[in-house]
């Protein structure tokens, strides 16, 4: 199996590219974020006419997820358990949930496309929202792992942490003055990955960012972050074969400021004794 992410800033805008890219680079599951639209505008024809099933979830013109696949999406979830909501002036629990996480069951993997909170400003309530989202998705994530310890889980998407300096090639992102790469975001990126999960990308493919902002020639200069991952549990990244992070398609007609991360999979089964330990 084939997997890839990719915040495609507006699916309407990008349906051509992002299908053309999943057929060309023959991608089975496709996780998007920042689709832009509710569901009843989601361009599904192109997809369905290139072979894939598509589940989406959005609310408005922001935010949204969704998960185009060849094979049958099953157990479809629009949130995982606990999911903090956020509206702006809005104080104590029961806060409207956004369109951030689509979770279903494709080719016995778990997949969740998640578009997590971008924070804003460190002092901004949105910053508060963003750790507050990531510390229930630690909970679900350890509390799911605990109950079946052999699932194939996988987190993906735009994550907006840079988790260590050398994700962060952005002059303008700088520690204590801004979000992506504050204390608080890093140890909660990394709380993540003790819950159970490993970052099935960096040992595969050790450099290169998947976002680049649009102004100050950041791309043309690979002023870059890398916030876009593909974190997997044990049974999911022992069955990761290959990785690659497309840079090129930064590149051409309407781009997004994002690129597509892409994992191999190889779920032939503990049997196949011949396939490398990776993440031994």
């Amino acid at each position: 199996m084939r997997l890839a992410t990719w915040n495609v800033n507006s699916i309407r805008a990008r349906v051509a590219r992002t299908v053309e890219f999943c057929v060309r680079e023959g991608v089975d599951v496709l996780a998007m974020q920042e689709i832009k639209c509710r569901p009843a505008q989601f361009p599904y024809g192109p997809f369905e006419d290139a072979g894939y099933h598509v589940v989406a979830h959005g609310l408005n013109q922001w935010n949204g997820v969704a998960i185009a696949s060849r094979e049958p999406i099953e157990d479809v979830e629009l949130a995982f358990p606990d999911m903090p909501g956020f509206l702006k002036g809005h104080e104590g629990p029961g806060a409207p949930q956004e369109a951030r996480a689509i979770g279903a069951t494709v080719g016995g993997v778990k997949v969740w496309s998640l578009y997590v909170p971008n924070g804003r400003g460190l002092d901004d309530p949105h910053y508060v929202y963003k750790l507050d989202w990531l510390g229930a998705l630690t909970d679900y994530t350890r509390s799911a792992l605990a109950a079946d310890p052999d699932l194939a889980l996988a987190l993906v998407g735009d994550f907006n942490i840079a988790p260590t300096d050398a994700d962060n090639g952005d002059p303008s992102i700088v520690e204590g003055a801004s979000t992506h790469v504050s204390p608080p975001e890093r140890e909660a990126f990394d709380a993540l990955l003790a819950a159970g999960l490993v970052d099935t990308v960096r040992p595969l493919v050790p450099t290169g960012y998947t976002y680049w902002d649009y102004k100050q020639l950041r791309f043309p200069r690979n002023e870059g972050l890398r916030i876009d991952f593909v974190l997997g549990s044990r049974a999911f990244a022992d069955a990761v074969a290959g990785a690659a992070i497309h840079r090129e398609e930064r590149k051409g007609e309407v781009p997004s400021d994002h690129v597509p991360v892409v994992v191999d999979l190889d779920l032939t089964g503990p049997d196949d004794d011949d396939r490398p330990m990776i993440f031994g």
